[in-house]
């Protein structure tokens, strides 16, 4: 098999979650065992830094991996889902894994992959352990599929675990309620590993402080020298200073902010615990240039200044929110910079949102966070999972009841006919923005060349 028929091996043999969502997940690690076993068990060859949360984990791990890199290690990178191509999830100090590599793994393991019926998942997780291995990267990091205490990656035993936030999504598998979600998530903490949480609630602190005291990384009392957890949205590192030295960032998104504080404190905790060596000019360096050295995509990207074109990968309620409060924050500094500069009839920027989503996603609460004061254009990525044009519109209707033919809707059966009419009616001053799925910003950074 070649390359792309490898990869249509793996999609059409075992089920892919990104393809048809939750018949692909598979709870428990019975089967990723079975796949380290065969592999000669490669995870236990990995120093890890183990990353899980509802959102901004692939970021965080991004972020993460960056800092190592400039320290000069050679750094695993196992992320998902991917926007583009397969070979994103899998890096080595930014360099995807090459196609002849994933052939030959498939190929050398087909036999074994045919009678135990991984997930697709598993089998990618399988594949980037064996690759780490194979190529003795110094530190892998690695992120958490799904939840946590069930997720394949969940057999490491990592030098450090990290938590980035907790939201409502994937309820059918994690539950209801954030604290039910939290245990899920707080899975991942092992008896005495350190572990640095984001973003704490008052639904969830209380289930991290729990699980931290059975896994015995939390003291006596907060401040004591044994306590192994942070919480780096409330006392920074070490629990003893607010953070004032992150450093700048390559990634723009407001929501990154929460993200780069809880890189940064797993930095320090990586540097001053783990006694990785790891200088504070890497940091700096790894935040600065995370794009370029990781191959970070479509965390609020720019793709064109005129009109100004941003995608986002952002696609649940949690995520969204954000988004929504930096669009409403870009249109307002827009029309007040027009006003400010003494124009005679100051210039109306509009928003215009090329949005689709999947039918898994608590979609009204989604189009509830997003501006009514935009024209959107309703899709549907190419994925089984994908919610119609037309259902996604007529819920936004439902939702907002408004007939505004200042702000017009309509619906568009691909995205790249979506993305077209927003470009032909946008004015040079407008801006687009893009999002709602993963899949969406993927089928926008496949087609559409970076112009700025």
């Amino acid at each position: 098999m070649n390359y792309q028929q490898t990869i249509d091996y793996l999609y059409a043999s075992q089920p892919a979650f990104h393809l048809v969502g939750a018949k692909a997940y598979k709870p428990g690690l019975d089967n990723t065992y079975c796949l380290m076993e065969h592999l000669g068990n490669p995870h236990q060859q990995l120093r890890a830094v183990h990353v899980a949360g509802t959102n901004g984990k692939g970021s965080t791990s991004h972020l993460i991996a960056s800092a190592l890199q400039a320290q000069g290690y050679r750094v695993g990178l196992f992320t998902s889902p991917h926007l583009v191509d397969f070979r994103e999830r899998i890096r080595i100090s930014g360099e995807m894994i090459p196609e002849d590599t994933v052939v030959q793994f498939v190929a050398d393991n087909r036999a074994f992959l045919d009678e135990l019926h991984p997930s697709f998942f598993e089998t990618t997780m399988a594949l980037a352990f064996w690759h780490f291995a194979q190529h003795q990267v110094d530190i892998a990091v690695v992120e958490v599929g799904l939840g946590g205490r069930l997720d394949s990656t969940n057999i490491l035993m990592p030098l450090l675990s990290v938590i980035t936030n907790i939201g409502i999504d994937h309820t059918e598998f994690l539950g209801n309620t954030l604290a039910q979600i939290a245990e899920e998530k707080a899975g991942i903490m092992k008896h005495h590993i350190p572990c640095v949480v984001g973003e704490t609630q008052p639904e969830t602190q209380e289930v991290f402080l729990s699980r931290a005291r059975e896994c015995e990384i939390l003291g006596e009392g907060l401040e004591t020298t044994d306590c192994r957890i942070w919480f780096a949205d409330q006392c920074g590192y070490m629990r003893k200073r607010r953070l004032k030295e992150v450093p700048a960032c390559q990634l723009q998104g407001v929501y990154q902010d929460k993200n780069q504080q809880t890189a940064f404190v797993a930095l320090q905790v990586l540097r001053n615990i783990c006694r990785v060596e790891l200088s504070r000019e890497s940091i700096a360096a790894g935040f600065a240039e995370v794009c370029t050295l990781t191959g970070l995509r479509g965390r609020w990207e720019i793709l064109a200044q005129s009109p100004l074109t941003i995608c986002d990968t952002g696609h649940n309620g949690h995520g969204l929110r954000y988004v929504a409060e930096q669009l409403r924050a870009l249109i307002s500094s827009s029309s007040l910079q027009s006003s400010i500069a003494n124009s005679p009839s100051p210039i109306a920027h509009r928003l215009h949102i090329v949005l689709g989503m999947v039918n898994d996603k608590d979609i009204d609460t989604v189009l509830a966070l997003l501006p009514t004061e935009a024209v959107y254009y309703f899709t549907q990525p190419a994925t089984s999972r994908a919610l119609p044009a037309e259902e996604l519109q007529r819920r936004w209707q439902q939702l907002h009841s408004i007939a505004n033919r200042q702000y017009p809707i309509s619906a568009f059966s691909t995205v790249r006919e979506a993305l077209a009419a927003a470009q032909e009616t946008a004015t040079k001053d407008d801006i687009i923005f893009i999002g709602g799925s993963n899949y969406v910003v993927g089928e926008v950074l496949k087609d559409m060349p970076i112009t700025n």
